[in-house]
């Protein structure tokens, strides 16, 4: 009767683990079928916190969506470019994204923009502040 229960639980545990291994895969592919990767989908994931963000209307929504899909289009052939060095391919990225904040000036009434930049300088210091932390557990490591 033991062999039988430990057969059973060992079927049970196999099976736990193939439906969690299908359903993660499932939720992988399905990720990909929405395009949520492509450059139109994260552009379309950029522009929608923007969007619910800032309250946009949909004219705005649009133009916005143009701007973010043509600037990941030109991040992605940065990203691409192993011709660049790291110091390069940091400048073009920032230039990219002055570019963004000077397009987007030209959609936002006065107080979303405002909103947008101040949210923006948020995420940078946040930013900042976890690759701090990150550089101080490093010191760390290597002093020990």
């Amino acid at each position: 009767m033991k062999i039988i229960s430990a057969y059973m639980l060992l079927l049970l545990v196999c099976l736990v683990a193939v439906t969690t291994g299908v359903h993660a895969q499932a939720n992988d592919t399905a990720a990909v079928s929405r395009g949520r990767w492509t450059i139109e989908g994260r552009a379309n994931k950029i522009t929608d916190k923007i969007s619910h963000k800032l309250n946009l209307n949909r004219a705005q929504t649009e133009k916005i969506y143009v701007i973010n899909e043509d600037i990941v289009r030109r991040m992605d052939a940065v990203k691409k470019n192993t011709s660049l060095s790291k110091k390069e391919r940091m400048t073009q990225f920032k230039a990219l994204d002055s570019e963004r904040s000077q397009r987007f000036k030209t959609v936002f009434t006065a107080t979303q923009y405002k909103k947008w930049n101040d949210w923006e300088m948020n995420k940078k210091e946040h930013l900042e502040e976890r690759m701090e932390k990150k550089r101080q557990k490093k010191e760390l490591k290597n002093g020990q």
